[in-house]
C-alpha cells in the first residue's frame, strides 16, 4: 500500500463531544442525558484524539448499538487496544469497518478501486455493485438499483463516504472518499483488488487479483484470466493501444463481469467482447469515432449495463438488441447520430434507463415505432424522444407510447425536430403524449401547436420546471 501523508486538524474536547453526541445520540436523544451512556461516550472519544473523521465514524458505529451494554462491550474489548497517534488511525477505522453488515464490507472494499480524491458518481457505483453480484434483492418490489442506493445511503450514515453532493436527482449524485478511508478501503481489499498507476508495474498484480483500474499503458502485459473488474480511468494518456491490441487483452480476460473502457478513441469495438459470458457491466462512453456496434455484443446473455453515452458518431445500434434480456440501463444521452431505435426494444421489460428513443424520420431504416415504449414502465431518469414532428398518425402513435404509465420517470424531453409532416396536427397530437403526473421536468422543444397547454398540464402536480422553445 502506498504512503501517504495527512494532516489532522483536531477538536477542541468541547467541539468532539459536540460531534460525537450529534451522530451517536440522534436515533435515542434521551441517551445524550443518561449518565451511563455520556460516561461511556467520553470515555471513548478520549481514544478518537480530537480527530473528526475518526470520531464521525466511531460515533456512527455507536448508533447502530442501542444498549449500555454493547457500548461498554464496544469501549472495553475492541477500543481499549487503540489510540489515535500516528500511525494508529487506520486500525482505529478499522474497528468501524469491523462492524459493518457483511454486505456492506464488499460494497466499501470495492471502492478501493478509484484514484484517491476522485469524484465518484454514486448511480455508477451503485451499478458496479450490482455487476459484482453485491446486491441482494431481498424485497421483490424494489429493484437492484433501489437497494444499492439504500446500501450507499447506509455507508454514508457511518461516514464512509464525504462530500456527498445536494443534486436534483440520484442520477446526479455525486460523492468522494476521504484519503485515510481510501487507505482503509485499499487494506481491507488486500490482493483481490489492485490500482496500477504510472509508477506501478502489471508484475505488483497478483494471481488471486480479481478486480483492477489500470493505466492504459500497462494493460497489456497483464494476465487477466482470472480478473472479473477492468476499469479504464482515462484521466492521463500515456499510449494509445491498436484496436488488435485490445482485442487480444479481452480474449484473456474471460471472467469479467465488469468494463469500463470510455474514452479510447475506438473506431471499431473489439469483436472479443462477445465473448465474455459473464459480462454485466460494459462501458463504451465517450468512443467519439465510434459508428457502429458489433453484432456479437448481442450474445452477452448477462449484460445489465451498457453505456454509450457521447459516443456522437454512433449512427445505430444492433439490430438484435432484444437479445439483451437482463438489460436494465441504456445509455445513450447525446448520441447524436443515431438515425432510429432497433424494433425489439419494447421487450427489454426490465429497462429501468434509457436515455433516448430516436424515431426513424422517413422509416428507411425499419427502426421502432413509439409503441415499442408501450410496455417499459419501469423507466426512470430522463427520457428524450426525438423527431416527434416525423411521426405519421401522431394521435395514435403518441398515444401507444404510453406515457402516462411511466411513474418513476423525473424528466421528459420532446423533441420534434425540423422537418415535420404536412398533415401532422400538433394541437391535438401532443394531448396524447400525456406523462405520469408524478414527473418533475418537461421540456418540450420545436411543438408547433398554438400556445395553449395541453390539458393534462394541471394534473403534473409535482412539476417543478417546464420549458417550451
Amino acid at each position: 500500500m502506498s504512503a501517504s501523508c495527512s494532516v489532522l486538524k483536531v477538536l477542541s474536547d468541547d467541539n468532539a463531544w459536540v460531534l460525537f453526541k450529534e451522530i451517536a445520540f440522534e436515533q435515542i436523544s434521551e441517551n445524550s442525558t443518561n449518565p451511563a451512556f455520556v460516561e461511556i461516550g467520553k470515555q471513548i472519544l478520549e481514544r478518537c484524539g480530537g480527530v473528526p473523521l475518526v470520531i464521525r465514524t466511531i460515533a456512527a458505529t455507536l448508533f447502530f448499538k442501542e444498549t449500555e451494554k454493547e457500548w461498554r462491550s464496544f469501549k472495553d474489548n475492541e477500543l481499549v487496544r487503540l489510540s489515535v497517534h500516528q500511525g494508529e488511525i487506520l486500525p482505529t477505522l478499522k474497528l468501524s469497518y469491523n462492524h459493518l453488515p457483511s454486505h456492506l464490507k464488499h460494497c466499501f472494499a470495492f471502492c478501493r478501486l478509484y484514484p484517491k480524491d476522485h469524484v465518484i458518481h454514486v448511480q455508477t457505483l451503485v451499478q458496479f455493485w450490482i455487476a459484482q453480484g453485491y446486491i441482494k434483492q431481498l424485497n421483490p418490489s424494489q429493484s437492484l438499483q433501489e437497494i444499492g442506493f439504500e446500501y450507499f445511503n447506509d455507508l454514508v450514515d457511518r461516514s464512509f463516504f464525504q462530500e456527498v453532493g445536494e443534486r436534483f436527482s440520484r442520477e446526479e449524485l455525486t460523492c468522494k472518499m476521504n484519503n485515510l478511508m481510501h487507505d482503509l478501503a485499499e487494506s481491507v481489499a488486500g490482493m483481490e483488488s489492485s490500482i496500477v498507476d504510472l509508477e506501478g508495474h502489471a508484475s505488483q498484480v497478483g494471481e488471486n487479483c480479481r478486480h483492477i483500474s489500470i493505466n492504459p499503458s500497462l494493460i497489456p502485459s497483464l494476465k487477466g484470466n482470472m480478473l472479473r473488474t477492468l476499469l479504464h480511468f482515462p484521466n492521463i494518456r500515456i499510449q494509445i493501444l491498436s484496436d488488435e491490441t485490445w482485442d487480444l487483452i479481452i480474449a484473456n480476460c474471460r471472467c469479467l463481469r465488469l468494463l469500463k473502457l470510455d474514452d479510447i478513441d475506438f473506431k471499431m469495438i473489439p469483436r472479443s467482447i462477445h465473448k465474455l459470458k459473464h459480462l454485466r457491466y460494459l462501458d463504451l462512453s465517450y468512443n467519439r469515432g465510434l459508428k457502429i456496434l458489433p453484432k456479437g455484443i448481442c450474445n452477452i446473455p448477462n449484460l445489465q449495463v451498457l453505456k454509450l453515452d457521447r459516443c456522437w458518431e454512433l449512427e445505430e445500434l444492433p439490430k438484435k438488441i432484444e437479445n439483451l434480456v437482463n438489460l436494465t440501463h441504456l445509455g445513450c444521452e447525446d448520441c447524436n447520430g443515431l438515425t432510429h431505435m432497433p424494433r425489439g426494444i419494447g421487450k427489454l421489460s426490465s429497462l429501468e434507463t434509457l436515455s433516448m428513443f430516436v424515431v426513424d424520420k422517413d422509416g428507411s431504416h425499419g427502426g421502432a415505432d413509439l409503441s415499442e415504449l408501450r410496455g417499459l414502465n419501469k423507466l426512470r431518469g430522463e427520457l428524450r424522444i426525438r423527431n416527434l414532428g416525423f411521426v405519421k398518425n401522431a394521435k395514435e402513435r403518441f398515444k401507444a407510447a404510453n406515457l402516462k404509465e411511466k411513474r418513476h420517470l423525473r424528466s421528459l424531453v420532446l423533441e420534434w425536430g425540423f422537418y415535420f409532416d404536412d398533415n401532422d396536427d400538433d394541437d391535438k397530437s401532443l394531448e396524447d403524449l400525456q406523462p405520469h403526473p408524478n414527473l418533475k421536468e418537461l421540456c418540450i422543444q420545436g411543438w408547433r401547436g398554438d400556445a395553449e397547454f395541453p390539458s393534462w398540464i394541471s394534473f403534473l402536480t409535482n412539476l417543478v420546471h417546464i420549458k417550451i422553445w
